[in-house]
């Protein structure tokens, strides 16, 4: 895995811990920007077993957010092109789950001094977390076959306490993981 970064994947991380927290960027069009915009609903009929079959805010059950802490309902999203689902707990961290039909883990370009290599459940991951900014920040990115991903997103509100982020990331994807194909 290259230590750069690809231009369409510079932002990825940052849209989307911005999303779980809330805020809206102000990011380059490269990143393609994050929108509240729900998922159209005139999508063709999705193939069982696949990514596109799934929606991002089923895959937290009531009693998986209960198991992870999170405390309200999920919100749809649109990211950068990608279905998510965002839950946002007040004053103590958000969750956003991204599903990418379109990029595969070996397609992910992430620095390899952010990432360690592991497996939830039968998929193989990335954790990926700066330890050094310390900015309580943490994702967990799922291989889910060649050609798509899922996103596990974690941001604790005040950026702190990177450790617990992980964490929290690390048992919401193994709550998904699961129901992945």
């Amino acid at each position: 895995m290259a230590d750069s970064v690809h231009k369409k994947y510079l932002w990825a991380p940052a849209l989307l811990l911005l999303a779980a927290c809330g805020q809206q960027p102000a990011l380059p069009a490269v990143a393609g920007g994050a929108s509240t915009v729900a998922p159209s609903t005139s999508r063709p009929p999705a193939e069982p077993g696949t990514l596109a079959a799934l929606d991002p805010c089923t895959l937290l059950s009531p009693q998986d957010r209960s198991a992870a802490g999170v405390s309200v309902l999920g919100k749809p999203k649109d990211i950068a092109g990608a279905r998510a689902c965002d839950w946002t707990v007040p004053a103590s961290f958000g969750v956003t789950v991204t599903l990418d039909e379109r990029n595969g883990l070996a397609d992910l370009a992430v620095a390899k001094k952010t990432a360690t290599r592991t497996t939830v459940g039968a998929h193989p991951a990335l954790r990926v977390s700066d330890k050094k900014a310390a900015d309580g920040t943490c994702a967990v990115l799922l291989g889910v076959g060649d050609s798509g991903s899922v996103q596990v997103d974690v941001s604790n509100s005040g950026f702190t306490d990177t450790t617990l982020a992980c964490r929290r990331a690390g048992t919401v994807a193994g709550l998904v993981e699961p129901k992945l194909p």
